[in-house]
């Protein structure tokens, strides 16, 4: 059975060796990049001072109009929800006009 083995991170003497490390272990990040992924703790990085582009909400509505919008988006090779936001964002666009 093979054993899995945690690669630990060297300390470097300088910025190109750390570059050349790294771009001969890429494999290492991915591991890193997947077990946070799975843990569900990866998090958009903001500047300081700026407010964050978007916000999660919740919203009910309608089956009907929740199928509907599942069909077209599928339709148009979209996420649904991606599809409901930007018919959303054209018709609040429309209406501050």
């Amino acid at each position: 059975m093979p054993t899995s083995k945690k690669r630990t991170v060297p300390a470097f003497k300088s910025e190109k060796e750390e570059a050349e490390w790294w771009d001969s272990h890429p494999e290492v990040l991915t591991k890193a990049f997947e077990s946070t992924k799975r843990q569900g703790m990866l998090r958009r990085l903001l500047v300081p001072g700026s407010k964050p582009r978007t916000r999660t909400v919740t919203i009910r509505m309608p089956v009907a109009d929740l199928e509907a919008a599942q069909a077209i988006a599928e339709q148009k090779g979209l996420p649904y929800q991606t599809y409901i936001k930007m018919v959303l964002h054209e018709a609040v666009r429309r209406q501050r006009v």
